[in-house]
């Protein structure tokens, strides 16, 4: 199999460069990861190679490729949810046993991930507050990226910089089904530059290729490792929002100014992010709630850590502009981050529907709610996804919520409700999320651009269903398990000897013999 899988690979790939970038496909045209469970082909059903990013106008520096096969996790779970799913859909609901093994395994990892907060043991809490403290991140990484790690990324990327991406990625790149979990950190950073770059934003704006590599692989370091508030977190909005932009014709509709606002403030939005929601910061009363006085404590602090990194020249993408277009746009991307915190969001939310039907394009205060509201959906976008890219962020969010939840309980401080892992699942997390939440924001966007509707309200319906149904499916699991208990329960009453199950006449007993054994009183 290793043999014939090669032999296609390599004359597939002939032309490849060492720095390109490459995708392995299925004969379905479906990207795949190399590893020994690829069935075997053959030369009428064989896998592609595919260079998706390539240097034109370099030589062809002949075959350079290393395939290495080993053990990969993912491509087990990503298996494992599809043959969940197949039992599912021929069995009419999931075995009692598959969820047995599910809480099993689940309750492993926990005791594995939840040594970090055993303070109360004093096994592991570090309680200083360092650049090098632990994050809440089960594969223990530092909360800030190390120095080697954001170098070996930097130098990746600028190798892979003046690369030019083919047109199948540039289309996909536009659309809502993109699966962000295929490409590496300084892959996304070239992406991300295709969005700047097809935008016509480089032209227009005179933006320098070095400055904008610099700008960034400053955001990147400046993105931290935690579950789900990280640098693939800020792809998959800034993506969503070139999708959306691309879908809406927004080009023809608003001003580049207003779409290079959109664009950098969906990169920008989360920066620095600690895993920790501004009711814990408040809570907490952290340096950042005493800094912004309780008041969007997180998301003004990923504005500032934003103008920090434009405040360096070498950084500033915007220096070309005029003091005007400076302006407007601090102000816009201001307005725009600040927006994604969402106990803002009814209020942005009913803004918008009124301004709805009288909706003028022409008009700033209108352009500006909208912005509003095109980060807003991107922001919580994933289950416009596909399910295989939207179930494993749900994941990593999920984890991000367990791990402050968690650090509440130990720190004596309101738990969220909805982040408590005693009393969450996750079918019960999307069911209302979806339904109260995602649904009524896309489907007021989508009022304003109809042709949104099959590619984020439709996907976002199936979501919703779909976790319906897990969610009654655990409801029957846990009735048929509480019965089982019950039975179980009694059959060990008939069992217990007559005397144990009088617990008074049982004390009597031993009363009785305890004075029996006293010495006479003298």
């Amino acid at each position: 199999m290793c043999v014939c899988l090669c032999v296609y690979l390599f004359r597939s790939a002939a032309e490849a460069g060492p720095h390109d970038i490459l995708k392995l496909y299925n004969p379905k045209g479906n990207i795949i990861n190399i590893s020994p469970r690829l069935e075997p082909n053959s030369p009428n059903s064989c896998y592609k190679l595919e260079v998706v990013a390539a240097d034109c106008n370099s030589e062809p520096l002949g075959v350079e490729l290393a395939v290495a096969l080993g053990f990969d996790l993912s491509s087990m779970e990503k298996r494992l949810q599809g043959l969940e799913k197949k039992i599912l859909i021929e069995a009419g609901e999931t075995p009692a046993v598959v969820y047995e093994m599910k809480r099993q395994v689940e309750s492993f990892r926990e005791k594995l991930e939840s040594v970090e907060h055993l303070s109360w043991l004093g096994l592991f809490k570090e309680l200083s507050e360092g650049t090098q403290k632990p994050s809440p991140f089960y594969h223990k990484r530092t909360l800030r990226k190390t120095r080697e790690e954001c170098e070996h990324v930097r130098e990746k990327f600028l190798q892979m910089s003046s690369l030019e991406v083919s047109e199948e990625v540039r289309q996909y790149l536009k659309t809502p089904t993109f699966d962000n979990w295929q490409w590496e950190d300084a892959e996304i950073m070239v992406l991300l530059q295709v969005m700047y770059t097809d935008l016509d934003f480089i032209a227009t704006f005179n933006i320098e290729p070095e400055v904008l590599h610099q700008f960034l692989y400053e955001v990147y370091k400046r993105y931290n490792n935690i579950p789900f508030h990280n640098f693939k977190h800020c792809f998959c909005v800034t993506q969503m929002m070139y999708g959306l932009i691309w879908l809406t014709d927004l080009k023809s509709k608003i001003d580049s100014i207003d779409l290079l606002t959109m664009l950098t403030s969906a990169v920008c939005h989360d920066l620095d992010h600690t895993g920790y929601n501004n009711a814990y910061q408040i809570n907490a009363r952290t340096e950042l709630a005493l800094r912004y006085n309780d008041i969007s404590p997180l998301e003004n602090h990923h504005c500032a850590v934003a103008f920090e990194i434009l405040e360096k020249n070498e950084n500033n993408i915007f220096r070309n502009l005029t003091t005007e277009q400076y302006k407007r746009i601090r102000e816009g991307i201001i307005k725009c981050i600040l927006a994604t915190d969402m106990t803002r969001h009814n209020e942005i939310l009913n803004k918008f529907k009124s301004i709805l039907p009288v909706f003028d394009f022409s008009n700033k205060d209108h352009r500006d709610v909208l912005m509003m509201i095109m980060i807003k959906v991107s922001d919580i976008s994933n289950e416009a996804r596909p399910m295989d890219v939207a179930e494993p962020w749900l994941d990593c969010l999920l984890q991000e919520f367990y791990n402050q939840s968690d650090m509440e309980k130990l720190e004596g401080l309101p738990v969220t409700p909805f982040m408590d892992r005693d009393k969450v699942t996750k079918p019960s997390s999307q069911t209302g999320f979806i339904g109260f939440v995602l649904l009524p924001l896309f489907i007021e966007l989508a009022n304003l651009f109809p042709c949104l509707e099959q590619h984020i309200i439709d996907p976002v319906r199936k979501a919703l269903d779909y976790y319906t149904e897990m969610e009654k499916a655990l409801e029957r699991e846990k009735l048929i398990r509480a019965q089982s208990d019950k039975a179980a329960a009694a059959k060990n009453k008939d069992t217990t000897p007559q005397n144990l199950q009088n617990p008074q006449k049982t004390a009597d007993s031993l009363s009785e013999a305890g004075n029996a054994l006293k010495p006479p009183t003298l």
